[in-house]
């Protein structure tokens, strides 16, 4: 009996600690979003300020600060150089898109007259008619402009009031992301006099398991979407692609998710130009896929390693589960979550909840088992109803 309380307290903890996970820790990390924030950019920062510990002999805190300040003014711009160019496409698409609105409708004519030849030449009486596709792309985008319109007023106006707390939010950023990294070897030692064995043994695990497996996967997926933009850019600018620096940002975000690629944009854009007779732009378009293909399947192997690959099927099962649970967003973190699971299972960061259970189950069983003497009671009913039998047939007997 001990061990079975044994192993329902183990579940219980491990119950707690899995709701805690989903439901406390993501609050947790947007509350103290600020040290979050500044835990990363010690991240970035610790590897310089180590250099020039060991090599100019410079002291921590100095060389944290000089670091810290040279990579948040090269954060920033990048960020700013980069918002400035997504602005200025993303500007230049929405003024241009009743003109592409106008040229869909053209390609859908040109596609309907071509197709209608084509079935005139079949027996029977088919034809197409592709003027209310036309009409339902034009109300779906107008639609979907005014639903863009508006937020974007309501978040203007909500940016504004945040102002002073974002403001907040960043100062505690930037001190915080110093005081990680000069103060790095106290915090260190604190937490090895101050923590239990067992949380720093889970501690290390965790790491380990999101440095092998997490931190593997994403470096080697965000190197591989470098590439695959740079290939993007480079044959959409060649076939002077009206916006070509944003449609293959669109493209490269959908090649990072599995089982999409740049296939799910260039193979129907290469179907729809072959339709309307520009063979030149197909051919184009299916080259830059072949080629990125036959680029993903030369690199991927030596970017990523078979050991952090996740089976099709997992994969999958991981994609739904994160798209049901949050969208776009859940299928982007649901294969690299899924990693850090496996990979802490086969540390044994389990062993625990596994065993119990498997206690738990064999106790089950056990208890489900049927032996000889729990057949005693069927015997004696069955006695009492071949005897209730037996006199009942004596009774009809006599009345006769």
């Amino acid at each position: 009996m001990k061990k079975y309380c044994k192993a329902l307290t183990n579940l219980t903890v491990a119950m707690a600690i899995l709701l805690g996970v989903i439901f406390i820790l993501p609050r947790a990390i947007v509350f103290f979003s600020p040290f979050v924030t500044g835990w990363i950019i010690a991240l970035i920062a610790g590897p310089l300020v180590r250099f020039f510990e060991e090599k100019i002999k410079l002291k921590r805190k100095v060389g944290s600060a000089f670091v810290i300040i040279v990579v948040i003014a090269l954060v920033v711009l990048v960020i700013y150089l980069t918002g400035v160019q997504l602005f200025k496409q993303i500007a230049g698409l929405a003024s241009a898109l009743p003109e592409m609105i106008e040229d869909m409708e053209t390609d859908l004519n040109s596609i309907e007259v071509r197709l209608n030849l084509l079935l005139d030449k079949l027996p029977g009486n088919i034809q197409l008619n592709l003027d209310e596709s036309a009409l339902k792309l034009d109300s779906y985008l107008g639609e979907l402009l005014e639903k863009i319109g508006t937020p974007t007023i309501t978040a203007a106006g909500n940016f504004a009031k945040q102002l002073p707390a974002l403001f907040i939010a960043i100062i505690m950023a930037l001190l915080s992301s110093y005081f990680f990294v000069a103060e790095r070897l106290q915090l260190n030692e604190w937490f090895r006099r101050k923590m239990p064995a067992s949380v720093q043994l889970r501690y290390r695990m965790i790491r380990h398991s999101l440095t092998k497996s997490v931190g593997g996967y994403l470096k080697a997926q965000l190197k591989i979407e470098v590439w695959m933009y740079v290939l993007l850019f480079i044959g959409l600018g060649i076939l002077k692609v009206n916006y070509f620096a944003l449609i293959a940002l669109g493209i490269a975000f959908l090649d990072f998710l599995p089982f999409l690629g740049t296939g799910t944009v260039l193979i129907p854009w290469a179907i729809i130009k072959i339709l309307t007779a520009q063979y030149k732009t197909a051919i184009g378009l299916l080259v830059i896929w072949g080629v990125g293909q036959l680029a993903r399947q030369l690199i991927q192997p030596k970017i990523v390693g078979a050991s952090i690959g996740v089976p099709p099927l997992p994969t999958l099962f991981l994609l739904y589960i994160g798209y049901k649970f949050s969208g776009v967003v859940g299928m982007i973190v649901a294969v690299p979550i899924g990693l850090l699971v496996y990979s802490m299972y086969q540390d044994g960061a389990f062993e625990t909840t596994k065993n119990s259970i498997l206690i738990l189950l064999a106790g089950i069983n056990r208890f489900r088992r049927l032996e000889k003497a729990d057949m005693t009671e069927v015997e004696e009913m069955t006695r009492r109803n071949k005897q209730t039998a037996d006199q009942l047939k004596n009774s009809e007997s006599q009345s006769q």
